[in-house]
């Protein structure tokens, strides 16, 4: 039961952080406007996160396990299934993260400025890259592809990520692909468009 109580308040905690940091930015929001929000005390605060920006990364980290375990339920007999089954799914994943873009811009901002935000940041659009890799990588080797690059590859079914710098700098910038747009280009002709490029 203690356990239990404490996994609520942690994340009570990351719940009301969502809320706050959507209405006044991270940077205005302090830790007991966070702790009256979630109804708790500051000493409940850091005993589950030593700092705001520790509390501000671990959404980051909560939001990504929870598309890991999407991407990982998507898996079909075959990998053309599984991209046509993604096209099928992904809008309303998407669908639900565009209700936490102010959250998503916050990342970004933040991400300008501060080496560790940013690279927690961008690890998981590298994560994703490797993940399409892997599957095309699979639909190779079962026959379902041609030969080609699994990278280059995955640059253009994943979205494609150009780091060019980092924060501290005036004009660090990355180039993704918006999630919603890889789900229209996905979604229009999941048969043709990407997976002919592939056949």
């Amino acid at each position: 039961m203690p356990q239990q109580r404490s996994e609520e308040t942690r994340l009570n905690l990351l719940e009301a952080a969502v809320r706050r940091f959507s209405i006044t930015g991270y940077d205005t929001t302090s830790v007991d406007e966070i702790c009256a929000e979630a109804g708790v005390s500051k000493g409940a605060f850091y005993h589950h996160f030593p700092s705001k920006q520790a509390l501000f990364l671990a959404m980051l980290e909560d939001w990504l396990k929870t598309v890991d375990v999407g991407l990982a339920g998507m898996r079909q007999a075959t990998v053309p299934e599984t991209f046509v089954h993604m096209t099928r799914i992904l809008p309303a994943i998407f669908a639900a993260a565009d209700e936490r873009l102010p959250i998503f811009l916050e990342f970004w901002t933040q991400a300008s400025r501060d080496e560790t935000v940013w690279e927690a940041t961008i690890a998981p659009y590298r994560h994703y890259r490797d993940f399409f890799a892997h599957l095309i990588r699979d639909g190779i080797k079962e026959g379902s592809f041609r030969k080609v690059d699994p990278e280059a590859a995955a640059q253009v079914t994943g979205g494609k990520l150009d780091v060019r710098q980092g924060p501290g700098t005036s004009n660090a910038s990355v180039g993704v692909a918006h999630p919603g747009t890889q789900a229209a280009v996905l979604g229009k002709n999941p048969a043709g468009h990407c997976l002919n490029d592939l056949n």
